[in-house]
């Protein structure tokens, strides 16, 4: 049984978020502001928190900055569209991941379920070395299995070691020619197309929103990087 605590002054969006997430392995918890949320933590043992940022008495920001000054539970923001400066500073301050309103279901579960999972499994024991995680995304590699969201997904042998090679170095920008000489392991003249087509077939692959990616990142007029968790 996971216990997840529902954290917005919206009673709507509480009541909504605890119809997406009707599940007898779900435990729900709710809170109108971020000081009850705090107060909730100390008593009681929860496994992930969908954390408003706009509040009453304690915005969410703040709560947060309370939260993990006792607790690393993993914390899913929900944003508004205009709320992108909040964003990026949660991310800063420790949050696991955000979710815009209007919600997506199917988005909703598949983010909590991530978290959740490895959440419980870095709890347990230790990730296998041949296992590469950033936010929702893990790449096993000595089963060959990349899982976006706990979804598996099929990439090709280059798609993946691309992935791999990027997912290895976050933070790195590597050049097409240096992708193409590294990947394909051949003179890499004339690659950045090629490089460019690969790239866009696994953001479409990895990403919600290709349009907005996540993962990997443009460097204008250098090359590609994987983009590193806000909180590393």
């Amino acid at each position: 049984m996971y216990n997840i605590l529902i954290c917005d002054d919206e009673r709507d969006i509480v009541n909504a978020l605890k119809i997406y997430l009707c599940n007898p392995e779900y435990r729900i918890f709710e809170a109108f502001n971020g000081q009850d949320a705090v107060e909730m933590i100390k008593n009681e043992d929860i496994h992930l928190i969908l954390l408003d940022i706009m509040m009453p008495v304690l915005d969410g920001i703040s709560a947060m900055t309370e939260i993990r000054k006792t607790s690393n539970v993993p914390i899913i923001l929900l944003t508004a569209k205009s709320e992108d400066c909040d964003k990026i500073l949660g991310l800063n301050l420790g949050a696991d991941d955000y979710i815009t309103k209007p919600f997506n279901p199917i988005e909703v579960i598949a983010r909590v379920n991530s978290q959740l999972r490895r959440y419980m499994r870095l709890g347990g024991s230790s990730l296998s070395r041949n296992v590469l995680t950033s936010g929702g995304l893990e790449l096993d590699d000595e089963q060959k299995e990349v899982t976006v969201d706990g979804e598996k997904i099929n990439l090709t042998p280059i798609e993946y070691e691309i992935l791999k090679l990027l997912l290895q170095n976050k933070g790195k920008v590597f050049s097409p020619k240096e992708i193409y000489r590294r990947v394909w392991k051949d003179d890499p003249t004339g690659c950045d197309n090629t490089v460019a087509v690969h790239i866009r077939h696994l953001r479409e692959k990895t990403e919600i929103n290709p349009a907005e990616p996540r993962y990997i990142k443009v460097v204008w007029g250098q090359g590609y990087k994987f983009e590193k968790e806000k909180k590393e």
